[in-house]
């Protein structure tokens, strides 16, 4: 087992990383507490709730799997079921499960009783990023997280043994934030990564556990300067302004956050090129995306323009002004904003099948 800890003005918590940790939880996670609630989802549910609700006086609500399940209508369920279960302040959450159980049980933490421990227990690689950090919340219909709390787990238990059973789509979902993470701190890690030459769901459970460390060492570091994104922390969303747009415009659920924060990486090189006049290997990481299977054009269904109106929607706007979290060199982001024009200009170059590079 591996260990690190996150250190935030609040304090710090600690997040393990290991093979068959989710068995000794009870040991991990530091009391006392009252009671404890898990929070999970249909899908982990069958696979993973029985190893972790040792206790069977522990009780637990199960949501559907998927992003729809972060919503106002099922967070009402979850804060009417933590009212029933009658907890008291003194109570622990556990979200089992991956960044939507993981926001969805942290925001209901942050919010029941006006607050009350969490712990985070992953079952995807994506998570590795979620999990982390304090971000909690629900998605509104005129966007992504727009209704949310900043609230700190106590502590994350990651068991890598809960990513064997992910699909391969999921596995390329969460290595899409492990490179994200690569992208705006760490040259020598993403060179690590493109030569790896194999994908991400053949590494080994001492591969995957020095990648899932090196991304939450990332994101841990920048927390710990800018807890409540009033600077730094805004680089983290490399890749996610056009991300979270098209989510949004295709509809949740249709394409992984992975796969649409692909194309926002993409899309974010390309103009940071155009801006910074610099080379950053775009052509070399677009290449290396579609060897292992992510997506690197924008879905030709949808319309530029409305993009680009939903991307001035994003939390980082200001005055409705366009801004992008742009590379100038690998390892350097800046927050810049852009002229609608350029933005425009190269997202229509990045239209699926209009024969862009």
């Amino acid at each position: 087992m591996d260990s690190l800890s996150i250190d935030t003005n609040g304090g710090s918590y600690p997040v393990y990383i290991g093979t068959g940790i989710r068995f000794k939880w009870q040991e991990l996670v530091k009391g006392p507490y009252s009671s404890f609630f898990i929070i999970t989802d249909e899908e982990v549910e069958g696979r993973y709730l029985s190893s972790i609700q040792q206790d069977k006086e522990i009780q637990t609500f199960v949501v559907p799997s998927g992003e729809e399940s972060k919503s106002f209508s099922r967070y009402h369920e979850v804060m009417t079921a933590l009212l029933k279960a009658d907890l008291d302040r003194q109570a622990c959450i556990i979200a089992l499960g991956g960044g939507v159980v993981g926001d969805l049980a942290g925001f209901a933490a942050a919010t029941y009783m006006r607050g009350i421990d969490f712990v985070q227990i992953p079952t995807t690689l994506l998570a590795h990023d979620s999990s982390v950090g304090g971000k909690t919340g629900i998605n509104h219909e005129l966007g992504k997280n727009l209704i949310g709390a900043f609230h700190q787990p106590a502590a994350v238990i990651y068991d890598t043994e809960c990513l064997r059973t992910l699909p391969d789509r999921e596995w390329r979902s969460g290595f899409s934030e492990v490179i994200k993470h690569a992208l705006i701190h760490d040259e020598a890690f993403l060179n690590w990564l493109m030569e790896s030459g194999k994908p991400v769901q053949d590494y080994s459970d001492e591969e995957l556990q020095f990648i899932i460390k090196k991304g939450i060492a990332v994101k841990g570091a920048i927390v710990k300067e800018d807890e409540r994104e009033k600077g730094i922390r805004a680089y983290l969303n490399f890749g996610h302004t056009l991300g979270h747009a098209i989510e949004a415009e295709l509809g949740y659920g249709k394409m992984t956050h992975g796969e649409a924060v692909a194309i926002g990486m993409i899309y974010a090189l390309r103009l940071s090129e155009e801006y910074f006049q610099t080379t950053l290997r775009m052509d070399d990481i677009k290449k290396w995306f579609q060897e292992i299977g992510l997506p690197t054009t924008v879905p030709k269904e949808l319309n530029t323009n409305q993009l680009i109106e939903r991307m001035k929607k994003d939390k980082k706007a200001e005055n409705k002004t366009l801004q992008l979290v742009l590379l100038k060199r690998i390892g350097q982001p800046i927050k810049v904003k852009v002229n609608d024009d350029i933005a425009l200009k190269l997202l229509r170059a990045s239209i699926e099948g209009s024969g862009a590079h």
